[in-house]
């Protein structure tokens, strides 16, 4: 294929967006919460698992420990009895108190909307902070995860889409740049669900790919 210009790469991520729109017309969080605090604790607890597995713990979790107050007086191994299942529990417990730990003494119990205060807790990297930024708070976040990195390196949506180990916060801010930021986090949504239902990591369903006719990677699989 020929060199393709910033312009011309930037116009075709916009079309290719366009018709994950159309495939993806309502994109939700995966992960099941009904308050901030919840989608923040689930996101910790879904690093390297599952969303559905984090599913299934969370009821049981949240209806022993429903707010950060009861969470940062819990016995930790009765937190790990509860999410023994997912990987890593022992680490997660110790963040998710220690989290909402800090939530009880520095913020007034409340999760705070911002990334910096996001960040400082436990745990709680710029992925998960970007969740509970869009979509528990609706302020424009765009969470890089690994569907993200491989989906944006295939289309072509970034200049080191070739990178062994591409840096998750430049994807972040080559990709966002694109886009306008009251799309950030369906834009990030439909790229995590269509690398799950078709860019699969270990053989893409290219046949099958709504974007087969303009992906770069397409052409050279």
């Amino acid at each position: 294929m020929p060199r393709e210009s910033k312009k011309a790469r930037i116009a075709r991520m916009h079309q290719e967006y366009e018709q994950l729109c159309v495939e993806i017309p309502d994109p939700k969080c995966a992960l099941n919460f009904n308050s901030p605090f919840e989608l923040l604790v689930a996101t910790v607890l879904s690093a390297q698992t599952t969303d559905k597995r984090v599913n299934m713990v969370t009821p049981e979790l949240f209806g022993e420990y429903p707010g950060p107050a009861e969470l940062a007086a819990a016995n930790p191994e009765h937190v790990e009895d509860i999410i023994r299942t997912i990987g890593f529990f022992r680490t997660k417990a110790r963040n998710i108190i220690g989290l909402s730990h800090e939530l009880c003494v520095r913020f007034g119990g409340e999760v705070p909307a911002d990334m910096a205060s996001l960040v400082s807790l436990p745990g709680v990297g710029r992925k998960t902070a970007n969740v509970v930024l869009g979509n528990a708070f609706g302020v424009p976040g765009f969470p890089v995860d690994t569907h993200v990195i491989r989906v944006t390196g295939r289309l072509r949506w970034r200049s080191d889409w070739a990178s062994p180990s591409p840096d998750p916060v430049a994807i972040e801010r080559e990709v966002t740049a694109c886009f306008p930021p009251e799309e950030w986090t369906d834009l990030s949504h439909r790229l995590i669900l269509h690398g799950r239902a078709i860019c699969h990591a270990r053989k893409p369903d290219c046949a099958d790919c709504p974007l087969n006719d303009t992906c770069p990677g397409a052409f050279a699989a």
